[in-house]
């Protein structure tokens, strides 16, 4: 006489939603996305009508809480999210599952909110991360009449597993986020002195030639001429300052994915007056390294922010094609462009995009000639894990161009 043990995991749906999981997880996708894929395979896989996934913030609220069965309508009517109070705040308090035919019948149950659904079966799993509860699968309503089972319970503690690596990856990524914009602050706290210092070099060199003609030979033509370019350059200054100051006080992306921030980005251009921007995006989304990310979005500010100041177009095109290997972001326009021969050492635009580029790791290209328009190319290597040393800005914008 023989036994054999038919281990839930290996059954074929089971396996196969388990799988979706995992790749789920391990694909590119969007730390929201990850979970809303883990809570619908929890539910799938305990035979639940509902499921949700919560994750603390350690303030007695929910970080995150995503659901899986119900309606945006029934989520709606529902309200704020829950507290970590009752059953929902038991689950992060101790690594032990806890199923039920009845949650009402809990001690620790503290009711339901008004237009949320009434629920019966209940089980629980917390998420564990080398030993700490970080979040916890809610899951209610076992379809099929009973109750969860002892396999339920094995099934989601197996995709907890996988859940915890996607959570602790969420912080991780959000903690180097935070540090890319630090960096990119003390940056631009740099560049704002530099500019600034630059700048009222000029205007005081302007100034001083000014004086030097009204005590010589008292050529006032020549002196307004000198007047007004000073007052011209610090009107520009000024306005470079503010523009800096609004980049400084401001997360680079704000919560968004490069995606949505550089679509607000030529909306916002076009909104003040500027061209108008045409997005495009090929390749698979895919979450890129916190520094890429603000690093590509400062270059397209700053390339706008060039082509509305000085390039009189009418339409601007701006894609972004991410692949495996590489990166790339290509902005064109459809105005006067220049000569790049004449590219001049204080044409500090230019020099700035440059060195993002170089910081990036990556490199830049661009085409123009009077009257066509200028096309910019900035290639980032997603393989690089150490930027590549930074040569001479001018030096480089020679070189690509």
């Amino acid at each position: 006489m023989s036994s054999s043990y038919n281990d839930p995991t290996t059954s074929s749906p089971a396996f196969e939603a388990m799988s979706d999981a995992i790749l789920a997880i391990a694909g590119e996708l969007s730390v929201d996305a990850v979970l809303k894929k883990i809570v619908d395979s929890a539910r799938y896989l305990a035979d639940a009508r509902y499921a949700a996934l919560g994750v603390p913030d350690n303030r007695g609220e929910f970080a995150e809480f995503i659901t899986s069965g119900m309606t945006s309508e029934q989520w709606d009517a529902i309200g704020p999210l829950p507290r970590t109070h009752g059953l929902l705040g038991v689950m992060l308090q101790t690594q032990k599952p806890f199923r039920t035919h009845n949650i009402e019948n809990d001690p620790r149950f503290q009711g339901w909110p008004d237009h949320h659904p009434h629920m019966k079966s209940f089980l629980g799993v917390p998420i564990v991360s080398k030993g700490d509860v970080i979040g916890a699968f809610y899951l209610t309503d076992k379809l099929n009449g009973g109750g969860f089972t002892k396999a339920d319970h094995h099934l989601i503690e197996i995709l907890g597993a996988h859940a915890a690596v996607a959570i602790e990856n969420a912080r991780l990524y959000e903690r180097s986020r935070e540090l890319s914009i630090i960096e990119e602050r003390n940056r631009l706290a740099r560049e704002i002195h530099d500019t600034l210092a630059q700048g009222l070099a000029a205007i005081t060199l302007q100034l001083e030639t000014a004086e030097a003609l009204m005590d010589t030979d008292g050529d006032m033509g020549r002196v307004r001429q000198n007047v007004t370019r000073a007052l011209t350059l610090a009107q520009d200054n000024l306005e470079e300052a503010r523009r800096s100051v609004l980049d400084l006080r401001a997360a680079p992306l704000e919560g968004r994915t490069l995606v949505e921030a550089l679509r607000a980005l030529g909306r916002d251009a076009a909104a003040d007056g500027g061209p108008l921007v045409d997005f495009e995006t090929t390749g698979a989304p895919r979450r890129l390294p916190p520094q890429i990310d603000v690093g590509l979005y400062r270059i397209a500010q700053e390339a706008l922010t060039n082509v509305i100041k000085h390039a009189e177009a009418q339409r601007v095109t701006v894609r972004l094609e991410i692949t495996p290997n590489y990166v790339r972001l290509f902005i064109e326009d459809d105005g006067r462009g220049f000569d790049p021969s004449n590219i001049s050492s204080d044409n500090y635009g230019l020099i700035g995009l440059n060195e993002r580029a170089n910081v990036l790791g990556g490199s830049l290209r661009l085409e123009t000639s009077d009257g066509v328009g200028t096309r910019l190319e900035v290639n980032v290597p997603l393989s690089a894990s150490v930027p590549r040393p930074r040569v001479g800005a001018t030096e480089q914008l020679e070189e690509t161009s």
